[in-house]
């Protein structure tokens, strides 16, 4: 059964914009707290975002200002606006549901210089 569905995923120029979606299966999602993560090549992943049942979020120094998180509980999804994309931005990102581990299968993020 497929419990997180991430999309939104795609190659794009630095300084540009995507958002990612992340779709749960049920209404349990609306009692975990969620969170975006990103695996950079080579690298281990890390937590770029946080978001609470009530909305309040919290972010990774490195996109602090430039990436917003937000969730829409009647649709039980949760959404990743990025802006001013760097290079550095490039990975496979990730969401997770906190109170049950659930992962999604991972978007492809690609920022070309």
């Amino acid at each position: 059964q497929v419990r997180l569905v991430e999309s939104g995923g795609g190659l794009v120029q630095a300084g540009g914009s995507l958002t990612l979606s992340c779709k749960a299966s049920g209404s349990w999602f609306a009692i975990t707290p969620m969170g975006w993560y990103r695996q950079p090549p080579g690298k281990s992943r890390e937590l770029v975002a946080r978001i609470s049942t009530g909305g309040s979020a919290n972010y990774a120094a490195s996109v602090e200002g430039r990436f917003t998180i937000s969730r829409d509980n009647a649709k039980n999804t949760m959404y990743l606006q990025m802006s001013s994309l760097k290079p550095e931005d490039t990975a496979v990102y990730f969401c997770n549901a906190e109170s049950n581990g659930f992962w999604g299968q991972g978007t492809q993020v690609t920022v070309s210089s």
